[in-house]
């Protein structure tokens, strides 16, 4: 018999695709580490402080993931060791990043253009501009 078959044996069938998925993710998680080995750290230095802060906290997020996963395959219950609200307090500082990203991205007011858009809005007739622009409609007719 060989090792596939007498692992097959070992859990039932239903979860094969759920374990092989597993397997898959672990050594993508393996690829993405031993990039992130390779460069050195004053290379990663030179990164501008928001991006540093957003590479910190993915590394943190996914060392404290992996030690959630460890707990339960351990028979530990997560969610009732203080790895919970490390991975919370993690969230919350990813949300910040996320708000001061997203407020770099946001658009901009120029104040000019939005004080000639009220002028012009606001803008009343009065007799004098009634004449001068019936008189400039004219001579554009001409």
């Amino acid at each position: 018999m060989s090792e596939d078959d007498n692992n097959m044996e070992e859990y039932p069938t239903e979860i094969h695709d759920y374990l092989a998925a597993f397997e898959k993710s672990l050594g993508s998680v393996d690829e993405m580490l031993k990039t992130m080995m390779s460069v050195s750290r004053s290379e990663l230095m030179q990164l501008d402080p928001l991006e540093q802060a957003k590479l910190d906290l993915v590394l943190v997020y996914t060392l404290n993931s992996m030690f959630w996963v460890y707990l339960a395959t351990q028979g530990i219950n997560p969610k009732e060791h203080p790895v919970k609200q490390e991975l919370e307090r993690i969230r919350t500082y990813m949300n910040k990043v996320k708000e001061i990203t997203d407020k770099k991205k946001a658009a901009k007011l120029d104040k000019g253009a939005a004080s000639r858009f009220l002028r012009n809005a606001f803008w009343e007739p009065n007799a004098e501009n009634e004449h001068t622009s019936k008189t400039a409609k004219g001579k554009k007719r001409q």
